[in-house]
């Protein structure tokens, strides 16, 4: 059984931000994925968001973001412990149904293995 653990999540400032001003970018609708190999770095972690600009409702926000993490859950094992930092944001403006998020995440995480 996998588990997407505290420690698989991007945390802190200086990560993060040095996520968005090094990383590459790329669009897999509905996400815009951000991501950086980090060889010295051996755990992937995961950034997951959901814009408040776009779901003004906790709700909806939440429940995109317990989508997506599900979806990064169920294929993480192509990229677990290669030392990759990745955030997902969600830009479409309606909620998709998991099957998408699913199909989309498949899709994100094939595209970066292949950079």
């Amino acid at each position: 059984m996998t588990t997407f653990r505290k420690s698989e999540r991007l945390t802190g400032k200086i990560r993060v931000e040095h996520l968005f001003r090094e990383g590459e970018k790329m669009v897999v609708w509905p996400f815009r994925v951000t991501y950086i190999h980090e060889p010295s770095n051996e755990q992937t972690r995961v950034l997951i968001i959901a814009p408040k600009a776009l779901f003004k409702h906790a709700v909806d926000r939440n429940r995109l973001k317990r989508r997506m993490r599900e979806a990064y859950r169920l294929n993480k094992e192509q990229i677990q412990n290669k030392g990759w930092h990745i955030a997902f944001r969600y830009i479409d403006k309606q909620q998709q149904p998991f099957s998408v998020i699913h199909k989309a995440m498949c899709k994100a995480i094939d595209k970066m293995l292949q950079c």
